[in-house]
């Protein structure tokens, strides 16, 4: 496909011809670029949906900087999600296994209400998570974490009231 064609990419035989002409290319980037053949492949599947989702709005001559902006972005989240993620388990992981002095059944409700935690944690959308844990665990305000994340201290805000609501519920029992 040229640049300068400007026609759609919906068409199956166009999107087969680019996806074969761009797929080697952008994984040869995105594994210089972050350093994981997997993560590669993966971006590299999800950019692709990520075109033919938005296939009509894309045109020929934008495609291929429009697939590599989205490939890198995906990247980019999928490092920030990790680095948030290892940061919280090394937290839990250091934290002391119990507490002297107290009663067996207090021990053993501590161990459950931290799976319900964890649990909880987990099943949070990743943005959610990301500002719950930037919060509550890095102990960041919320106006650094709108700084970290681009976002506005408002959005931090929404996110964070959410992510409580779905702690609550799990911890509750309600889900």
């Amino acid at each position: 496909m040229k640049d300068s064609d400007n026609s759609s990419l919906c068409n199956d035989k166009r999107y087969e011809s680019f996806f074969k002409e761009q797929a080697k290319a952008l994984y040869s980037f995105l594994l210089v670029k972050f350093g994981d053949s997997d993560l590669s492949k993966d971006l590299v599947q999800e950019a692709f949906i990520k075109l033919w989702e938005n296939c009509n709005k894309v045109g020929g001559s934008t495609a291929k900087s429009y697939l590599y902006k989205i490939a890198v972005n995906l990247g980019i989240s999928s490092k920030r999600h990790d680095q948030v993620k290892y940061k919280y388990q090394n937290i839990i992981a250091s934290q002391p296994a119990h507490i002297e002095n107290e009663t067996p059944q207090f021990l053993m409700e501590e161990v459950e209400f931290k799976e319900k935690i964890k649990k909880a944690i987990s099943l949070l959308p990743d943005r959610q998570r990301e500002v719950f844990l930037l919060s509550r665990i890095e102990k960041k305000t919320y106006k650094e974490i709108a700084v970290l994340l681009d976002i506005s201290v408002k959005a931090v805000e929404k996110l964070m009231h959410k992510a409580l609501l779905k702690i609550r519920a799990v911890t509750d029992g309600v889900k």
